[in-house]
């Protein structure tokens, strides 16, 4: 689903009624672990977090005028999603989340390559997010970026 939001609050007002406090939760545990340097915005149409483009001036090589995406969340019919790109980059933090997850949910694993799904919001792993944030700071993010996904 496509919300037209301004700001990351504009975006969980909009969603159903019974999203808003696991969006916010989520957003909380982002922005609470993220390392320094990230931004928050919508991005994508999806509350977002990028490298700004006051510290990566060439921004997101699919269109340089958007910051470098990093992680993000959205609403979507049947989910809540999270996307982040490390570990779709980094087979070491996937194979990490993937043996990880078992220990903070009760419900099968449902993810694509950059995509986690959550199907019921009170199964959210809020603690196991948290520690995915960690993983990789800012620099290390654009230095993958340029090394593994700018040259395909």
């Amino acid at each position: 689903m496509q919300y037209k939001a301004n700001s990351p609050e504009d975006y969980i007002r909009q969603v159903p009624e019974d999203r808003q406090n696991a969006l916010k939760k989520l957003r909380k545990t982002i922005i609470d672990h993220l390392p320094k340097g990230f931004e928050e915005g919508i991005q994508y149409g999806m509350i977002g977090y990028f490298v700004p483009h006051s510290v990566y001036p060439e921004g997101y090589h699919c269109n340089p005028k958007e910051p470098l995406p990093f992680m993000s969340f959205a609403s979507q019919k049947n989910s809540i999603n999270l996307y982040h790109s490390g570990i779709y980059a980094i087979p070491e933090i996937h194979n990490w989340f993937v043996n990880e997850y078992p220990k903070h949910a009760t419900r099968k694993l449902d993810m694509g390559k950059s995509c986690i799904r959550f199907k019921k919001t009170e199964e959210i792993p809020f603690d196991l997010i948290g520690d995915l944030c960690t993983k990789i700071s800012l620099k290390e993010w654009i230095q993958i970026y340029e090394t593994n996904i700018k040259k395909k």
